[in-house]
């Protein structure tokens, strides 16, 4: 057994962006319907998950608009399409948690971060409602105000 294989989770990337424009209710764990060239080019970091959401098709969840670029060793025998729809991977009564919250209470769904657990693709996906601008000023102007504490704290501390 490799190194990499036994040793947990290894974060590829993260949605910032879907922490800074939706409030977080719930987050799930699901795997992904992959290609060999799609494995091979998330393992080299070359994934973007900004624009992703979820979708429901035929009683089954579906990520789309993530970017998996193309691995450029596989040539003509890989992935043509690199923000084509990927299947996810969900328990069926996480799917129809998750389809419930989008249908009847108006929720989205939003990839937060995709990772690799003993050499399997994940994504990490969030039951999200969205945030209104005031709601965004609010958080910028807390961590702010968090930042400055904890500058003031390590200054007094260093001052002693």
């Amino acid at each position: 057994m490799s190194k990499n294989q036994g040793s947990g989770i290894k974060v590829i990337t993260t949605n910032r962006k879907a922490r800074h424009n939706f409030e977080l209710l719930k987050t799930y764990q699901a795997g992904l319907v992959l290609l060999g060239s799609e494995i091979k080019s998330i393992r080299a970091n070359r994934v973007s998950l900004g624009e992703g959401f979820v979708q429901e098709r035929d009683n089954e969840l579906w990520l789309m608009n993530t970017h998996i670029a193309t691995y450029d060793p596989a040539k003509t025998f890989g992935h043509i399409d690199p923000i084509r729809p990927r299947k996810l991977l969900l328990h069926r009564k996480e799917i129809n948690q998750i389809m419930t919250s989008i249908r009847e209470i108006s929720y989205t769904a939003v990839p937060t971060k995709l990772y690799l657990e003993r050499g399997l693709a994940k994504v990490e996906i969030a039951v999200a409602r969205g945030k209104r601008q005031h709601d965004k000023r609010q958080d910028l102007a807390k961590r702010d105000s968090q930042r400055q504490i904890r500058r003031a704290l390590k200054e007094r501390n260093n001052e002693s």
